[in-house]
């Protein structure tokens, strides 16, 4: 994993090694809120008035613009430079989807959620910005990636699940080259941290392993700090480095009860800690 580079508060490129072609740099996060302010900000209204469904945790459209908005920003220098395809997974309001179709109207965003009153939202959402490039798909992210199997540019999923089944969800959608993205916070070191802890060693030789995110076609993550110097938020990427297996992806649901990278008894532990949370 490569840790985290602040350069005076700004991300530095140059320390990040992309085997593929690099993300594309274009305006900063702040140019390209002064750009589609006037947009973001009617966006930011249209979620809070919202009642057919609760598409944030936020109430009332500045905080939406605070937390939500400028969070999404951080994102859109890493799309791909010119036309392309993205898709946003468990879109929720359409963050960051939305976003991405308003800073950039020359790439084609679907958005992605299984909740079918949440998706009727955001086509309204959409559609009353006047957004041609957004495309709301109500699916799961398991259905979704055996129709459009490996035909996107870029993933994304933003607070869907811990980082390890992020990448099981996005891989199989991703294109060989292409990126997949997640937004972190403090859990991030602990989340990798359980991928990659019996990655470390194997055989009596103790020989280094090959990283476990290779079974996934991924190359090994990539994390830059997001957000004020003092954040703890991060964007996390791997690089799809070789196709998904066929395995992949796996009947609904199993990729939170039956983790990819652990043994048989630490699923059997979270499988168990699944159904009692699902009957509590």
């Amino acid at each position: 994993m490569v840790p985290p580079v602040r350069n005076g508060g700004k991300i530095s490129f140059d320390k990040i090694s992309f085997r593929g072609s690099p993300p594309a740099q274009g305006p900063t996060p702040k140019e390209l809120e002064a750009a589609h302010r006037e947009t973001l900000l009617r966006y930011a209204e249209l979620l809070a008035a919202c009642v057919t469904a609760r598409l944030t945790g936020t109430r009332g459209p500045e905080d939406i613009y605070a937390q939500h908005i400028r969070d999404c920003l951080e994102s859109v220098p890493f799309l791909p430079q010119g036309p392309g395809r993205v898709i946003d997974v468990g879109s929720g309001g359409g963050l960051p989807g939305l976003v991405w179709a308003i800073c950039r109207p020359d790439i084609e965003a679907v958005l992605l959620d299984s909740v079918g009153k949440k998706c009727r939202a955001v086509q309204s959402i959409a559609e009353a910005l006047g957004l041609s490039n957004a495309r709301v798909v109500c699916a799961r992210s398991e259905d979704a990636a055996r129709s459009e199997r490996e035909r996107f540019d870029l993933a994304c999923a933003r607070a869907v699940a811990s980082a390890g089944v992020t990448a099981e969800l996005l891989s199989p959608l991703v294109r060989v080259g292409g990126l997949l993205l997640t937004f972190k916070g403090a859990k991030l070191a602990g989340e990798l941290a359980d991928v990659e802890a019996s990655s470390k060693l194997r055989g009596r030789a103790c020989l280094p392993a090959p990283p476990k995110w290779g079974r996934l076609g991924l190359n090994s993550p990539f994390v830059l700090p997001s957000g004020p110097e003092d954040s703890s938020r991060a964007l996390v990427f791997w690089e799809k480095a070789a196709p998904c297996p066929r395995a992949y992806p796996r009947p609904a649901g199993m990729a939170l009860t039956n983790a990819w990278w652990s043994s048989h008894g630490q699923n059997e532990k979270r499988r168990k800690r699944h159904e009692d949370a699902q009957r509590a």
